[in-house]
């Protein structure tokens, strides 16, 4: 008798958990329906969130790295019009002509976000290349997920025509002409200022930030599979060219576990020549060992948030470990050490709400000079460590290329706790995530989205090309490996 009552409640409580996860998808998917952007009737994205309790300011405009969320759940789900209406329009705002004035934005970019305007009863897209947002930052991840998304498309849809046509080709070379352009700068990866990616405040990554590396490193393999060569043979050279410097640029360089963290530790400083090994010049001392010692797992490792002279930004930068996982930017044994990283620091990088943006958050002193006391960006809040569940789907695809599901299951089920009760928010404040954003946007579409990707590549993991790459050819992986850390030559020359 005990034993049917003990059957009988788990059972019920099977049935009431599924139909609450049905009750909150529909609720979901009815919001992500909402936040649609309509242009001359088509749909052409979606805004970044609808909550008509406060003021859109530009929360009613589609940003481009936002949209890609929504965009892949729309590919998965067979509303491919809405992401073919957006990556045309959004080819459209493109600047294609050489302009000189440091006051409009350069060839090839892709703005931050858009918006539909009404002038004399037409209707218009306008489009912001960061020049209205705040601290003016001007975006180099849009050009880059906005690649990202096209191959996306053509995976899913088998639309080849769409990448091939000639405007198609020439956005994508504008892109790669100006990632791949002569600069200031003699290392493989991009040189950008703060605020250039998902991070758009001042948060201390100047320089070379993981999270632009990776994406580029996305983006120059999505070029050279989309880019048809004759008459882009320069280009396609030098994304070759590029390709195997980045990789092992980053695989090396940029990795930190315990035997890197050694290596680095007993690093001789002020060191001149080829024959140099502490390439970057870094100071132990600058490096919070200990802290590092207690909390890096012997089994785990990750990539640093940026590195560049006598730069190791020692903090977790979520976005772009997991996309290098996703990517294969990471070699196998790196993305197990990752994704063994955050199963072992759980508490701390997951919490009670997916996941952390960054770890650990920038306090005191160190918070007031490197954010300039941004009040928006309060320690373990926003940029500054708070917990964004759009990374959700991240964490998800990253789970899945490496068989490691059950971290993501249980990721998913946390949010499905408190999402919806909480009308979907932006982002979430506190040490384990238990506040709602002291400034978060309730109904943020990426928020949104992010749930229903993330579920959806866990039930369905076929979908993961979607994002995913094949392996990279063996001689790349063969100049990437042959890389030497100590040889300028080898960097220059691989």
């Amino acid at each position: 008798m005990q034993l049917n009552e003990l059957t009988t409640r788990e059972t019920t409580s099977e049935t009431t958990s599924k139909t609450t996860s049905e009750t909150i998808e529909k609720e979901a998917w009815q919001a992500l329906e909402n936040s649609i952007l309509y242009y001359q009737g088509r749909p052409v994205g979606t805004l970044a969130a609808y909550d008509p309790s406060v003021e859109a300011l530009n929360y009613d405009q589609c940003f481009i790295r936002d949209f890609v969320s929504s965009a892949l759940i729309f590919l998965i789900k067979g509303k491919t019009n809405i992401v073919k209406n957006f990556l045309e329009e959004t080819l459209k705002l493109q600047p294609k002509e050489k302009a000189l004035d440091a006051y409009k934005p350069g060839r090839g970019l892709i703005p931050a976000s858009f918006k539909v305007v009404t002038i004399n009863g037409e209707e218009h897209l306008e489009a912001d290349f960061g020049e209205h947002a705040i601290a003016r930052v001007t975006p180099v991840d849009s050009c880059l997920w906005w690649l990202i998304l096209l191959r996306a498309y053509v995976v899913a849809t088998n639309d080849y025509t769409l990448a091939y046509q000639p405007e198609f080709q020439t956005g994508i070379r504008l892109i790669m002409e100006i990632c791949l352009a002569n600069r200031f700068d003699m290392y493989p990866t991009l040189l950008v200022p703060d605020g250039a990616c998902m991070i758009d405040r001042r948060m201390g990554i100047y320089g070379h930030p993981l999270e632009i590396q990776v994406l580029f490193f996305a983006a120059l393999r999505v070029a050279r599979e989309l880019l048809i060569c004759q008459g882009n043979q320069d280009i396609v050279e030098a994304i070759d060219n590029r390709l195997p410097l980045l990789c092992g640029h980053i695989r090396k360089h940029y990795w930190i576990d315990l035997n890197r963290l050694n290596a680095i530790y007993r690093f001789k400083s002020e060191e001149y020549g080829k024959t140099a090994v502490n390439l970057f010049n870094i100071y132990a001392d600058s490096l919070p060992y200990y802290e590092l010692d207690k909390w890096l797992p012997k089994k785990g490792g990750y990539f640093a948030g940026n590195v560049g002279p006598s730069q190791l930004d020692t903090r977790f930068f979520t976005l772009g470990n997991l996309m290098a996982v996703i990517c294969d930017l990471s070699t196998e044994e790196q993305s197990q050490a990752i994704m063994n990283l955050i199963e072992k620091r759980w508490d701390d990088l997951v919490g009670d709400m997916p996941m952390k943006i960054c770890f650990p958050a920038l306090e005191n002193e160190e918070y007031r000079v490197v954010t300039g006391c941004d009040p928006k960006n309060i320690p373990w809040s926003y940029h500054n460590a708070g917990s964004w569940p759009v990374l959700m789907w991240m964490l998800a695809a990253a789970a899945v290329k490496t068989n490691k599901t059950g971290m993501a299951r249980k990721a998913i089920e946390i949010a499905k706790a408190r999402l919806s009760e909480d009308e979907w928010p932006e982002y979430y404040d506190g040490k384990k995530g238990r506040l709602i954003g002291k400034q978060a946007r309730k109904y943020q579409t990426w928020t949104i989205a992010g749930y229903l990707l993330g579920k959806e590549l866990i039930d369905n993991p076929d979908f993961l090309p979607l994002v995913s790459f094949d392996k990279l050819p063996p001689e790349t992986i063969s100049r990437a490996c042959e890389f030497e850390v100590g040889s300028i030559d080898s960097l220059m020359n691989l």
